[in-house]
C-alpha cells in the first residue's frame, strides 16, 4: 500500500471513531441548558487534579465515552476547585463526583467510584 493511501485510510479510521464517540468538554451552563432542553443525555464529571482516585476515574471515563453506544452522551468536565458557583447548584461536596442527567433529569450520582461496572452503569442510565 503505498503511504498516501495508508494516511488516507489512517485519517478515515480516525474520523469514523471520533464519530462513534461521546463528546467530552469543560462545563459551561448555556450549553448544558440546550442539551438539558433537548433530552440529550449528559454526565457532569467533577474532578481535581490533585485527587488520586479522580486519576483513577479518568481512564475509564474516557474509555467509556469512546464507546458507540455512549455516543449520544455528553461527557462536561467541572474542575472542583475553580467552580465552586457550579459544585453548589448541583449539590456537589466532593471531588470525584459524576452526576448523570437524561434531559434536565438527573438520574443517577456516584462518589469516588473507580469500578468499570459502577461507572459504566451510572452512564447507561443516561441512555436507557
Amino acid at each position: 500500500m503505498t503511504l498516501t493511501k495508508t494516511a488516507l485510510l489512517f485519517a478515515l479510521t480516525a474520523m469514523t471513531s471520533l464519530a462513534m464517540a461521546g463528546d467530552i468538554k469543560p462545563f459551561d451552563q448555556k450549553d448544558f441548558d440546550k442539551l438539558a432542553s433537548e433530552g440529550k443525555p449528559v454526565v457532569l464529571d467533577i474532578s481535581a487534579t490533585w485527587c488520586p482516585t479522580c486519576k483513577q476515574q479518568k481512564p475509564i471515563v474516557d474509555s467509556l465515552m469512546q464507546q458507540p453506544a455512549y455516543k449520544d452522551v455528553t461527557l462536561m468536565t467541572i474542575d472542583f476547585d475553580t467552580s465552586k458557583p457550579t459544585l453548589k447548584k448541583y449539590k456537589v461536596t466532593m471531588q470525584s463526583t459524576l452526576v448523570a442527567f437524561k434531559g434536565a433529569k438527573e438520574v443517577g450520582r456516584s462518589v469516588g467510584d473507580t469500578s468499570p461496572g459502577g461507572i459504566e452503569g451510572l452512564i447507561k442510565k443516561t441512555v436507557n
